[in-house]
């Protein structure tokens, strides 16, 4: 027989709240405040029902003041508390995780890295959104593994890919395509899969990952994009991009990531003297940066300075319609037009600035610094990495200064 709990009663074994409002409200409140428990437990449904009475005569009070004052018009401003019934671990989908996981994940990563986080996570629940957390096994992992490894590149772009499964991809690729995603790609996306079941770890909706044991069997081959010839970065400037000229420019003669240099602001410009202007690349509102290396001063070469003065904006953004996203795609449509282009991106242009400075031989931990990687003075990064202010604003200007562009480069 079920214990009695005053304005409560269960109804198919979960408890039920129900507090009839005074008559003379009913007309304003409606005739009782009804709520689900959420629980088949006594003592638990107790506790809840003291948390309702109190919110109960909180309502009443405010009804009755209010209705003194405002007669019919009123508001009560009162929150009903919500109950949550108890899951068990991994009963919950895995679809129904995985908004708060890309949620979270959009705070922490960078727009381009969460769209390749939310790529992989869409893949997975295409393909087991539907099974709950506690019925994934390392057999799921293994088959959703090889339905990655047979994707192509664009299989997506397909008008029949648009809203496909995983399973549907895989079939669709091997019919259009006869190319796979890169070993790269392939380890990417399955690392970015495993990353949500560590996470779902992390908040008790498994006791373990079940995949955890699988792993792409092809290392990756590093594939690296070419850098630009003198004979490309004349075809190059010589098109005269109407939106990313003036960002090839900024990384053939500073050497700055894509993102870098859409993120440009005015006042990241700085005036020293004689040693004429540098640019402080540092994380701001519209762009985050790839390592603490990354944060530094670049002299600006001369003609930077000349663009600064005539083409940029002198306050906001130095380049205020530019994105990642942008870049990549006019830096195709330059690739299409110009078939000579083939084989390079717009991060050729930070390799062929570091090719030009090792032709002038420049120290390669001089470089490291203007281009913001690790510094390479030593093989255990001690000394130097550690114990050094690092090179000069004199040094820097100098290594700008030797940077000359292709003859025939219209700038």
């Amino acid at each position: 027989m079920s214990p009695q709990i005053t304005y409560a009663f269960k109804r198919h074994n979960t408890w039920v709240y129900r507090r009839t409002y005074p008559q003379r409200l009913k007309g304003i409140l409606g005739s009782a405040l009804k709520q689900s428990l959420k629980t088949p437990d006594a003592k638990v449904a107790r506790k809840r029902v003291a948390e309702l009475n109190a919110t109960f005569e909180e309502i009443v009070a405010q009804a009755d003041i209010q209705l003194a004052d405002a007669g019919d018009a009123m508001t009560i401003a009162v929150a009903v508390p919500r109950f949550q019934r108890a899951r068990l671990m991994g009963e919950q989908r895995v679809a129904d995780l995985v908004g708060a996981y890309l949620e979270e994940t959009s705070r922490r990563l960078a727009p381009g890295s969460y769209k390749s986080v939310r790529f992989a996570i869409e893949l997975l629940v295409s393909h087991l959104g539907h099974w709950q957390m506690r019925e994934l096994t390392e057999s799921m992992g293994r088959e959703v593994l090889g339905y990655v490894q047979r994707l192509s590149p664009n299989v997506r772009k397909y008008r029949e890919g648009k809203e496909a499964s995983l399973s549907e991809l895989a079939e669709l690729s091997e019919q259009h395509e006869d190319v796979t995603l890169t070993p790269q790609t392939r380890a990417r996306i399955w690392k970015q899969m495993q990353q949500f079941l560590d996470w779902c770890v992390e908040r008790g909706d498994l006791s373990g990952s079940p995949w955890s044991r699988i792993e792409v069997q092809q290392s990756p081959e590093p594939t690296p994009h070419r850098v630009l010839t003198e004979a490309q970065v004349v075809i190059l400037l010589g098109a005269r991009d109407r939106v990313i000229h003036n960002a090839l420019l900024f990384g053939l003669l500073t050497g700055m990531r894509s993102g870098e240099v859409c993120g440009l602001m005015a006042d990241d410009v700085i005036a020293k003297g004689n040693l004429g202007r540098f640019v402080w690349i540092r994380p701001n509102a519209h762009r985050s940066l790839k390592s603490k290396a990354a944060e530094r001063e670049v002299p600006l070469h001369p003609v930077l300075e000349q663009i600064l003065d005539v083409s940029l904006p002198s306050m906001g953004r130095l380049f205020p319609g530019l994105s990642v996203d942008r870049v990549v795609k006019r830096y195709a449509g330059l690739r299409r037009s110009h078939p000579e282009l083939h084989g390079t991106v717009f991060h050729s242009t930070r390799k062929w600035f570091v090719t030009q400075c090792e032709r002038t031989d420049v120290p390669e931990h001089f470089t490291a610094s203007l281009v913001g990687h690790q510094s390479a003075r030593s093989e255990n990064r001690l000394t130097y990495g550690l114990y050094s202010a690092g090179i000069s604003d004199e040094q820097k200007r100098q290594i700008i200064d030797k940077l000359r562009l292709p003859d025939g480069t219209l700038t």
